[in-house]
């Protein structure tokens, strides 16, 4: 790989310069392997900054997408929800059936994101999950703003009860890494310390806004130079009760008197009856929920009229009926996260041979029997924990046969296709072009480069 790359790339000024952007794409495939499973972790690390930078001198720019959530809170854009993608296993095969798809039906709005507790069982540092989603977008030489998200990062409250200082040094070191892995989207989750017991509404998100603005301004104080990141807040805990106005009022403006700064969040996550991964059935199929439509639209109107925000957004919406994605376009959802159904899809593909599957769910039920609940049965205990079946075998995913990895991602490509045509973001890609300034931010990495080169 080394000597491949230096035929390929070159310095000046101490940037990084593609000499041969055609023969970087087509070695893609190799050096994607090794910015992940390097042995070496400043080789892995010089890789990845590598396919970064490379990135965006090819035209996919890690990019925040607040002016663009802003102009739809101004009514300058409308109609659409902008779908983002978690993205658990099979990383980058996924990330590129998925820029086929945009690139196909012309779309810009769509964010690729990770949540804090993704990170750790998928074992996907924020610096290789850029990478790998930069690196499938050159592969498919697709040219766009790339907006890449922080999804939940999360106040653990038991956590936070117990040591307070210890873990805002976790979520600030995260956050830190995130922005220094280009992540200029990030959701601030302090929803777990709403305090319900309290009388009135402002009391109770009190912990919430003061938290999310304290996270705020630690953003501002680190963001790049030039760089607007683009922040989201959250008023009910998925899984909760539905949220109501006066709960989003009570934080909004309780934020506002708290940060002291106009514009600073884009968006608000709201509880509207879905739960992460769906609820199971004993049989392992998954219950059908209720939306609370009514409440996106009240609140997402309100959002925007009286806050100047981009909208609300709705969180565990990939395992909820077909017919039910093209209602949040209607009722005027800004953003819906889509992860379980997409981790589905790879675990029940046909493709998938049944021995490589059944072998990742020994590996389950042998590592992780202590996270199974009382009462649950062996098919809700393997749809809730197959998640983990990631991260510790991700090399063995990695290692597929190509045919059997193209397979599935036909059949990502296929879902994606189906959701961009419902959530109405099927010829965005101008509308994103023209409202998001594609600036990138310029790394010397000419040093850890030279390293591995020599």
């Amino acid at each position: 790989m080394q000597k491949s790359l230096k035929d390929l790339i070159s310095f000046s000024n101490g940037g990084l310069i593609v000499n041969d952007m055609a023969g970087l794409r087509s070695s893609m495939d190799s050096i994607i392997y090794d910015a992940v499973f390097s042995e070496d972790e400043p080789t892995k690390r010089a890789i990845q900054s590598l396919i970064i930078e490379a990135a965006k001198q090819f035209g996919a720019v890690p990019s925040p997408i607040k002016s663009l959530y802003e102009a739809i809170g101004e009514g300058r854009y409308s109609g659409f929800t902008v779908p983002a993608i978690n993205i658990r296993g099979l990383t980058y095969d996924v990330a590129r059936a998925i820029f086929r798809k945009a690139k196909e039906k012309s779309v810009g709005a769509f964010i690729f994101e990770i949540a804090r507790s993704e990170i750790g069982y998928t074992y996907q540092r924020p610096m290789e999950y850029s990478a790998c989603v930069l690196a499938a977008a050159i592969k498919e030489d697709f040219k766009c703003p790339i907006f890449l998200q922080g999804d939940h990062f999360q106040v653990v409250r038991r956590q936070y009860m117990a040591e307070p200082e210890k873990e805002m040094e976790k979520l600030k070191g995260l956050i830190k890494e995130a922005i220094e892995a280009e992540f200029y989207n990030i959701d601030i989750d302090s929803s777990t310390l709403v305090s319900l017991e309290m009388p009135t509404i402002k009391e109770q998100q009190r912990p919430n806004f003061e938290m999310t603005a304290h996270l705020a301004g630690y953003i501002d104080s680190i963001r790049p130079e030039g760089v607007e990141i683009s922040i989201g807040g959250e008023i009910g805990e998925i899984g909760g009760k539905n949220s109501t106005p006066d709960e989003l009022r009570a934080f909004l403006d309780g934020f506002r008197e708290t940060f002291k700064k106009q514009k600073a969040l884009t968006k608000i996550s709201i509880q509207t009856g879905t739960t992460h991964g769906g609820v199971v059935l004993p049989d392992g199929s998954i219950a059908r929920v209720n939306i609370d439509f009514d409440t996106i639209m009240t609140l997402s109107r309100i959002a925007r009229q009286e806050y100047g925000l981009g909208g609300v957004v709705q969180h565990g919406a990939s395992t909820l009926p077909e017919e039910a994605f093209g209602k949040f376009p209607e009722v005027e959802t800004i953003e819906i996260h889509l992860a379980t159904g997409f981790q589905n899809i790879i675990y029940d593909s046909k493709h998938l041979p049944q021995e490589f599957r059944q072998d990742v769910y020994d590996f389950i039920r042998r590592e992780f029997t202590k996270d199974r609940k009382e009462g649950q049965s062996e098919e809700q205990f393997i749809y809730s924990t197959r998640k983990k079946g990631f991260g510790p075998l991700k090399k063995t995913w990695w290692d597929l046969p190509s045919d059997i990895k193209n397979a599935i991602a036909a059949e990502i490509e296929d879902k994606v296709g189906f959701l961009f045509e419902k959530l109405k973001v099927v010829d965005t890609k101008g509308i994103v072009e023209d409202a998001v300034r594609k600036e990138a931010v310029r790394k010397d990495i000419s040093e850890s480069l030279r390293r591995i080169l020599a």
